[in-house]
């Protein structure tokens, strides 16, 4: 008997001005009116996909101890645009990450439990940790932890908010014409909380919300992501875009599973994917090519380069070859605020590879940058990608993906329109939305569902 097709999660990743996006194309518009949030977010809607996703950046990259101006250059903030889009949306998910170091549990609670009223149930939280002490500056704290120190804090944060957002017990909405909407057998329910990193207790002031709880993402890659992610999360971000390391990190999360009573339906993992479209595969590769060469300009190769070498290499031709000198491995850092830093552990052992594949392919630093950066997870024409994106989600490697396009706002239109054609046809994926809310989506259950189901087994 042969096994049933996967129903194929899709999401959109709105992506700010980055080093994915290319701005110089006449097509790219603003990164930051609300205008570009709409286009986008109604793209992804009408295409019937799960969420639209914003990350979050809590300070300004800087090189040098300058601005990198070359990517993203502001980033306002998150709630505030998922609220105004709950207004021009009615079913697409709104996903936000927030940090978990530097906020405070009730205040995180209270926001998301208001969104996900405001959006009728449509509400998820990416839960992250913060790995510098760089952006703690902006902060109380000063905001450096170690790392098993932010997922234990990361954790009882978590816990604490699901407190909150459980304190309410049968309520029911009424509303009524003449004396507006109230609430009847509602019990807004006291909290203690007393923990190694909260010591709170009150009473929360949003009641239950539309589907219990905002939905719960996880994106950290380690060991203590992962189980923090099998332990809590409804569904996990992933950088593993090829199928067979897709397919390792899949069964690796899944697996863990057990040991928390939950099963491997309760945990969706979604890695982020880009994709190049055109009326053929050859076309296509060709256009992937030169978009490329959009994203990564000479100057942008010099700063990536810089990453690595940890040294002013503003002197270097981008066209020319790579440095002579060693990286300084020192631990002053001349980048400040991007996650590229900790790829990069070994830095003398990084140039040495570095230096072999560009004399042995004779590249400049630009086509170096170009060559090892990240590439276009998906290639071809309309046909192609909806077939490779099936055989990845049917073969285990994904449960589906987070789309991120080059181009803001504009960027997912194609997709929608010509690849989640063919994907309905193929029955992998929904025509219609099966329900309002997010959860209802991802086929996830309410959490009071879920919470007996546990303690049922």
């Amino acid at each position: 008997m042969s096994k049933p097709q996967k129903q194929i999660h899709l999401a959109a990743h709105f992506p700010g001005v980055n080093n994915t996006t290319v701005w110089s194309d006449p097509k790219a518009g603003s990164h930051i009116e609300f205008s570009s949030f709409v286009h986008f977010a109604q793209a992804a809607e009408r295409a019937k996909f799960d969420f639209l996703f914003l990350a979050e950046g809590l300070r300004l990259r800087e090189q040098g101890g300058e601005i990198y101006d070359l990517d993203v250059v502001g980033r306002p903030d998150t709630f505030t645009i998922l609220a105004a889009l709950a207004a021009v949306t009615d079913h697409l998910g709104l996903t936000g990450t927030i940090n978990s170091t530097f906020n405070e549990p009730y205040e995180v609670a209270r926001q998301f439990a208001s969104l996900d009223h405001l959006s009728g149930g449509r509400s998820a939280w990416n839960v992250v940790t913060s790995w510098d002490a760089f952006t703690g500056e902006n902060f109380r704290r000063g905001g450096f932890l170690p790392q098993d120190e932010r997922y234990s804090r990361a954790k009882e944060f978590l816990a604490t908010a699901h407190e909150l957002f459980d304190s309410w017990h049968g309520d029911e909405i009424i509303a009524d014409q003449a004396s507006g909407t109230f609430l009847r057998d509602a019990r807004a329910g006291s909290f203690v909380h007393t923990g190694r990193h909260f010591d709170i207790h009150g009473q929360f002031n949003v009641p239950r919300s539309p589907q219990g709880r905002p939905v719960i993402f996880q994106a950290g890659d380690s060991d203590e992501g992962r189980e923090f992610a099998a332990s809590s999360a409804d569904a996990i971000f992933s950088r593993y875009a090829t199928l067979e390391a897709g397919q390792t990190f899949y069964k690796d999360v899944k697996n863990r599973l057990a040991t928390y009573g939950r099963r491997s339906d309760q945990l969706l993992i979604l890695p982020a994917a880009s994709f190049i479209l055109a009326d053929t595969d050859a076309e296509a590769q060709e256009l992937a090519k030169e978009v490329r060469r959009q994203q990564v300009s000479g100057a942008t190769a010099i700063k990536h380069l810089e990453f690595v070498w940890n040294r002013d290499l503003s002197s270097y031709d981008p066209e020319g070859p790579l440095p002579d000198i060693d990286p300084d491995v020192s631990d002053n850092h001349i980048s400040k605020g991007r996650a590229q830093v900790r790829m990069y552990r070994d830095p003398l052992a990084t140039a040495r590879e570095w230096r072999e594949l560009a004399s042995a392919n004779h590249w400049s630093i630009r086509d170096l940058v170009i060559e090892t950066g990240n590439r276009q997870n998906f290639i071809g024409s309309p046909a192609t990608v909806a077939k490779t994106i099936n055989d990845y989600v049917q073969a285990d490697a994904s449960d589906g993906f987070i789309l991120v396009p080059h181009i803001t706002p504009s960027g997912l239109d194609v997709f929608a329109d010509k690849v989640v054609p063919l994907l309905q046809e193929r029955g992998v994926f929904r025509t219609e939305y099966e329900g309002p809310t997010l959860r209802d989506h991802l086929g996830l259950a309410h959490p009071d569902e879920a919470s007996a189901e546990r303690a049922a087994s």
